[in-house]
């Protein structure tokens, strides 16, 4: 299914992975103290500007920001779009 969503400029568009529900250790984590995901798969990217080339591409597992970007529903899929520059590591 092709994503009909196309980011502009040094924008790039995030899947966030599913939150961790069992720890290390092995202990289950409740809803109620699960944390927002900082992990996620690219899965679109802007054309950058003259003066920013794009680094990530699509497919890239990445790790951002925990208030990095602004949340996004379409076709039932949560998604986040940010900058590039928000993006911390690609793992």
């Amino acid at each position: 299914m092709a994503l009909n969503i196309k980011p502009l400029a040094d924008r790039v568009l995030i899947e966030p992975l599913p939150a961790e529900t069992k720890t290390a250790s092995g202990i289950f984590i409740p809803d109620t103290a699960k944390e927002k995901p900082q992990k996620g798969t690219v899965v679109a990217v802007g054309n950058g500007t003259k003066d920013h080339d794009m680094t990530v591409k699509i497919g890239d597992i990445v790790l951002y920001g925990k208030y990095a970007g602004t949340d996004l529903k379409f076709e039932g899929k949560d998604y986040l779009i940010m900058r590039e520059d928000d993006i911390l590591a690609i793992i």
